[in-house]
């Protein structure tokens, strides 16, 4: 699971958002701006920029960069810091932001809120370093006492909730890894990466001024990393702490060590990670002797930290256990490979529920019982571990924290929140798609049928589920798509509506909820914005719709993107505007964008070279523009003389569409149709060859993306899907290229009768794009069957919205999404390229050779 989809989780129960008010809520809402008013007429500028809530005095000129104040604050103590810290700072004209409500405080400092931002309640600008002495002095008098999270990003001043690190105080960018980051800029001139992570430090060419060095000695000296215990491995971070497998110094004894940091990693009743700590250790000396439960060896405090050292227990997370075990994933599944998984997996299931008996015979609720923590030894034994939300008492409240799809709903209390979480994990080893149950929990009939038709299980396999998983009262959730043969004009009609019965244009900063990455590149673009939906409604012959397409072109207008690519920035939305004929808005976007463009030194087809030159010689043709053709050769030059010095390939899996070297092939495929030079192709098959480096065999003998020691990755865009879809580009083109050879393997990768996610990039739907432009190319009954699977899968993820509509859960299922690379849009964009046989589920792709882009 990616941890940083949470935080996007509290503004609304149905999309992902931030906690800024712009969904419309206003119910409990900037409590912190009505608390310090600025009164009418005074010469402050008081603005919004997200969560954060932006005060300057007129006349005072900021500098660019420089060192700048954090304060810390609990939840308690919150109101008070504001209003010392906010009628300082107005009282010395001194620029500040702060958080906007306590809502935003909690998901900030949240278990598995980005620790680079923890703590962070509100900040400071001084002007100089003599200000910044000033303000420090004058406001740690002022804060006596007062407590906070640790900022792990800044040098602490004092042992007060006041922090301080050099950075960026307005907004630049910089290249990082082929995404824009916030930027600082070097006494040269180059703007380079503001590195804000957990640990504090200072850009080379910055000395820390001198009234600061005793405070970076006592941090140095107050180190938490002077423990008893030596550091051998890190298991797992979060905002709370970190677990450790460690080494006892006095008796060489090997521990996990569990870390928890005060006043953070909040749960959503303001308990923090301490508290849950010690409640851990005391559950666990409770349950001494259980085999299969850790043993408790010491609760200590190291410097402001807690620390829990504990036994060791054998084995990998159940989730680890089903990734290498779960045979749908994989080509040719046969009977006897579900039977033996059934088996193994009810015997599993089995040994935990007699675990979690022995703890309750104890008198002792888990109470976050799901995959991760749960470990499989190699003899199919099981341990649990992480008993930081168990609980004395078998009639204990409901947990505050808790794994999406495992946690009970609101008024289950006591053993019953485990047997929930026992149910939930029965349905979870045959269908991993329990976050959908919190979405729609009228999904669970058609998730039981699915299982049923897959594996054969008990007869009151399904009865069992739906008594303890299915709330009374609910009404099946199913749509079209449910149907053994659907009506394929009414499904996409449903993914038509159920996109656009979300669009908010009342909202600045998107129209369609989508990804948590609109959050980052913004609500405009091709991949996660309004962009990419205005092209797919388009191209699926969903219609055009103008009022939209004024939001969009509106929202450029007002902020236009800091992005220059193709998927992510100006060059997809340029795009976009192009086609729908906004052709004076698309030129001026390309104008902006020029200076990014130059700039960047991403490859790629998503952010990068690749995708800016497609766009040119996009508008080279468009337009009959010798200028734009000129600059997408150049362009292409430059990626073939990077592609010989391509650095090899590294741990983690870039390979396929949008960062690996499939974007340059396929730009190089259509550079060959512009120009008509061979040479093209032949570089365009030697960078699929490259990506092709970055593959390994999966156990079925599939070719993927190697990510990690044991991970691949069959997705479009990153996987072994996105490399066989520019191949097909290539194969239509130059039928001999060596790639070629290894095309069966690629495609057989996309054979897997279950994916974790529906949409375009990362699920389902980019296998299955991958399929039908093999199929089309060269028909194949193989290839005609594994699409007719694809396709009535669909109806797994699928969910009702509205009056009719159809909705996609997006990454991680935890929300829905209507954008193109990972919800409705691109889903509908798929069907429509499948059944209408041209292919054009992203730019580029699908064209003839030689014709239009």
């Amino acid at each position: 699971m990616d941890l940083r989809y949470e935080a996007f989780c509290f503004a609304d129960p149905l999309f992902y958002d931030e906690q800024n008010g712009s969904s419309g809520e206003s119910d409990g809402r900037d409590e912190y701006v009505r608390l310090l008013a600025i009164p009418d007429g005074s010469d402050w500028r008081d603005g919004s920029l997200g969560i954060w809530r932006m005060l300057r005095p007129d006349g005072v000129e900021l500098p660019k960069q420089g060192w700048k104040v954090h304060v810390s604050a609990t939840l308690d103590n919150a109101e008070r810091v504001l209003r010392v810290v906010g009628d300082y700072c107005l009282r010395n004209r001194v620029a500040f932001k702060h958080l906007r409500d306590q809502a935003v405080l909690l998901v900030r400092n949240s278990k598995y809120a980005p620790r680079s931002g923890s703590g962070k309640f509100i900040t400071a600008y001084p002007v100089d370093e003599e200000h910044l002495r000033t303000i420090l002095v004058e406001l740690s008098a002022a804060l006596d006492g007062e407590a906070g999270p640790y900022v792990l990003s800044d040098l602490r001043y004092g042992g007060g909730p006041l922090y301080v690190r050099f950075g960026g105080f307005e907004q630049r960018w910089a290249e990082l890894g082929g995404s824009r980051v916030p930027a600082v800029q070097r006494p040269d001139g180059v703007l380079v990466p503001d590195v804000r992570g957990p640990g504090f430090s200072v850009p080379d060419w910055v000395r820390l001024p001198e009234f600061l060095e005793p405070h970076s000695a006592a941090r140095k000296n107050g180190d938490p990393a002077q423990l008893p215990y030596r550091v051998t491995s890190s298991l797992h971070f979060s905002n709370g702490g970190g677990v450790y497998r460690a080494t006892r110094e006095s008796d060489g004894a090997d521990v996990v060590l569990k870390e928890a940091r005060p006043h953070a990693g909040l749960d959503r009743d303001g308990t923090d990670a301490p508290a849950r700590l010690r409640r851990e250790h005391e559950v666990l000396r409770h349950l001494s002797g259980i085999d299969g439960v850790p043993e408790a060896h010491e609760l200590f405090p190291v410097w402001e930290h807690t620390f829990l050292a504990m036994e060791p227990m054998p084995g990998r997370s159940l989730g680890s256990w089903l990734a290498r075990n779960y045979p749908l994933t994989r080509r040719h599944v046969t009977a006897d490979d579900r039977t033996r998984y059934a088996n193994r997996a009810l015997a599993l299931l089995d040994r935990v529920r007699n675990l979690i008996d022995q703890v309750h015979r104890r008198g002792v609720v888990f109470g976050d019982l799901h995959p991760l923590n749960v470990l499989v030894d190699e003899d199919d034994s099981v341990a649990l571990v992480d008993f930081e939300m168990a609980a004395l008492g078998l009639d204990s409240p409901r947990p505050a924290l808790g794994a999406p799809g495992f946690r009970a709903p609101p008024g289950v209390t006591g053993a019953d929140v485990d047997r929930h979480a026992l149910a939930a994990l029965a349905l979870w080893v045959f269908l991993p798609l329990n976050p959908l149950l919190e979405l729609a929990p009228g999904k669970l009939d058609a998730l039981i049928t699915v299982v049923r038709r897959c594996f054969e299980l008990p007869a009151e396999y399904g009865d069992a589920l739906r008594e303890r998983l299915l709330p009374d009262g609910v009404a099946p959730a199913t749509t079209e798509l449910d149907q053994r043969e659907p009506d394929w004009g009414i499904v996409r009609k449903g993914l038509a509506e159920g996109v656009l019965g979300t669009a908010t244009p009342e909202r600045a900063d998107r129209l369609f909820p989508g990804d948590i990455e609109q959050f980052r590149v913004g609500g405009t673009g091709f991949a996660y914005g309004a962009a990419g939906v205005l092209h797919a409604l388009d191209v699926a012959g969903a219609g055009r719709y103008p009022e939209h397409e004024q939001w969009l072109l509106d929202a450029v207008r007002r902020t236009p993107p800091q992005r220059p690519g193709l998927l992510d920035g100006a060059h997809g939305t340029a795009h976009v505007l192009e086609n729908l004929g906004h052709g004076d808005a698309a030129l001026d976007l390309l104008d902006a964008a020029a200076g990014l463009a130059e700039r960047t030194e991403d490859h790629g087809y998503a952010g990068g070279l690749a995708g800016i030159a497609l766009n040119l010689l996009h508008f080279a043709h468009r337009r009959e523009d010798g200028e734009f053709l000129r600059r997408a050769v150049n362009i292409g030059d430059r990626l073939a003389t990077a592609l010989p010095a391509a650095p090899p390939p590294g741990e983690v899996g870039r390979a396929g569409l949008l960062d690996g070297w499939a974007g340059p092939a396929l730009l190089f495929t259509h550079l060959h149709d512009a120009t008509g030079e061979r040479s093209w192709l032949e570089l365009a098959d030697q960078a699929l060859l490259r990506d092709l480096d970055e593959c390994v065999r999966a156990d079925d003998g599939g070719l993927q993306v190697r990510d990690g020691g044991v991970r691949t990755l069959p997705y479009a865009g990153v996987g072994s899907a996105g490399i066989a879809l520019v191949a097909e580009e290539l194969a239509r083109r130059h039928p001999a290229a060596e790639c070629l050879r290894w095309q069966g393997d690629l495609l057989s990768a996309c054979l897997g009768e279950f994916v974790i996610h529906p949409g375009l990039l990362f699920g389902r739907c980019g296998l299955l794009a991958a399929l039908a432009a093999a199929h089309r190319r060269s028909p194949d009954p193989g290839w005609a069957d594994a699409i007719g699977v694809h396709l009535a899968a669909l109806g797994v993820h699928a969910l009702p919205i509205g009056d009719g509509g159809i909705a996609m859960p997006g990454n991680q299922l935890l929300r829905l999404s209507t954008d193109v690379a990972t919800g409705g849009a691109g889903v509908l964009g798929t069907v429509a390229a499948v059944l209408d046989g041209h292919g054009r589920v992203l730019p580029f792709f699908g064209a003839e050779p030689g014709t239009a882009h």
